[in-house]
């Protein structure tokens, strides 16, 4: 037999002036004879962290059963998308002892104990996320994607004798070497599309253009030429998300101009509610992992001791007086009630993931995501019983719709340890696990 079909690289761009745009997975980036299903998945493996700030009310976050059948009052918004979540229950973070909000940051990723210093001199330990990021991350164009929604960046002392630094960072490429989170959706857009130029260029070229893609179209037309009907769908399709991303962002940006009264907690010219700012870090991390942009992803839904309040879900009180409850129940419904917000928004997120076809399945089914917290009960600055959740696909790997109960605590850095095994990153050991979690993840029938 004589194969004579032609493929594109897998690492396409389009370019245009100070931009560079990457492409989704297209038929026509297969080689001949290559099943699509083997070329789709595997060469892929994709890790993500969203860490939600101060604990829960775990009374209301734990599955009532061994499965997710039925879900818990904040975990209720996972049912579309139960089938892809498996949550773990009894995990611990021995080394965040003694008790803070700053160590329940740092000790989120890398399950290490943090040097107790108000100074330069912090010392910590390698992040799960960078440990994956040096291996699945260097074939893509962003090693690692840190986001946050929090722009402000203390310094100094800010929790227990404890440096600022370890509250305001979930990743450490080193344990000296903490990486700073992104909370602007420009910015963060413009690291994913943007290139050549300074800054300054850049927006001047963007006030003279509708959108960034109006830089790519020739590019576009000359791509289309070289592309089946259903592979040009496709890219039609991405573009179009590209632009209402970027679309919001402007709205955002428009917004912010004509208010003479900024959110001082906010970055300037982000979208003025919570959840539609979060959405867009959300939107942005679905293209970034379309697009191969990157593959490993962490997101900071509020820092540890974060006074935001939550005015459109009728909670106006700072979230973190509310962690310390006092076992007050009306205090402790509105923490469920912010606690129950945030898993709605990473709900919305995956079902994204699920929408986004790619190769044989959808991005949700090559992604792997874990969702939690360093604390478990925030009024007495517990680090035992961690609300955490796992999501995804993983390939094929990972059997979801179940709650997974252990009776004595083990530590999260078993599950980090796991993570790493199922993205292809074999290591014996991480920080202070005793072995890895291997019945989280159950293979899909087939």
């Amino acid at each position: 037999m004589i194969i004579t079909k032609k493929f594109i690289p897998r690492r396409t761009f389009l370019r245009g002036m100070g931009a560079t745009m990457a492409l989704p997975l297209l038929d026509a980036m297969v080689p001949a004879a290559t099943p699509l299903a083997r070329t789709a998945a595997q060469p892929v493996r994709r890790l993500g962290f969203v860490f939600m700030p101060m604990g829960c009310d775990i009374t209301r976050w734990t599955p009532p059963g061994d499965d997710l059948e039925t879900l818990s009052p904040i975990l209720s918004s996972l049912a579309p998308v139960k089938e892809y979540v498996t949550a773990i229950t009894n995990l611990e973070l021995q080394n965040a002892y003694p008790g803070s909000h700053a160590t329940s940051n740092s000790a989120f990723l890398s399950a290490a104990k943090a040097k107790l210093t108000e100074s330069t001199d912090y010392y910590l330990g390698t992040t799960v996320d960078q440990v994956a990021a040096k291996q699945i991350g260097q074939a893509t164009q962003l090693p690692s994607l840190e986001l946050a929604m929090d722009l402000l960046q203390l310094v100094g002392q800010c929790d227990n004798g404890y440096a600022c630094v370890y509250q305001n960072n979930l990743s450490w490429s080193s344990p000296t070497t903490p990486l700073p989170a992104e909370a602007h959706p420009r910015i963060v857009f413009e690291s994913l599309f943007g290139e050549g130029g300074s800054v300054a260029e850049r927006q001047a070229a963007l006030r003279k253009k509708a959108s960034l893609l109006d830089w790519f179209n020739e590019d576009i037309a000359r791509l289309n030429r070289k592309l089946g009907p259903g592979d040009r769908a496709k890219v039609s399709y991405y573009l179009e998300t590209v632009r209402e991303v970027e679309r919001r962002i402007q709205k955002a940006e428009t917004d912010a101009a004509d208010n003479p009264l900024p959110d001082l907690d906010r970055p300037v010219g982000v979208p003025a509610a919570y959840a539609d700012h979060a959405r867009l870090m959300f939107d942005l991390q679905v293209l970034a992992l379309q697009g191969d942009v990157t593959r490993v992803i962490t997101f900071q839904l509020a820092r540890e001791t974060s006074n935001r309040t939550y005015p459109e879900i009728g909670v106006p009180d700072p979230h973190h007086p509310l962690s310390h409850h006092g076992n007050d129940p009306a205090k402790i419904e509105r923490m469920a009630k912010i606690n129950q917000f945030h898993v709605s928004l990473f709900a919305e997120f995956l079902l994204k993931l699920k929408g986004t076809p790619e190769g044989n399945g959808t991005l949700l089914d090559h992604s792997l995501y874990l969702y939690g917290s360093g604390i478990g009960n925030p009024n007495i600055h517990d680090h035992t019983n961690l609300p955490i959740l796992v999501a995804g696909g993983a390939d094929g790997a990972m059997k979801g719709g179940r709650h997974i109960k252990y009776d004595k605590p083990k530590p999260l850095a078993n599950l980090h340890l796991t993570l790493l095994d199922k993205v292809g990153v074999r290591l014996d050991s991480f920080a202070d696990s005793t072995g890895k979690l291997d019945e989280v993840f159950q293979p899909l029938p087939v």
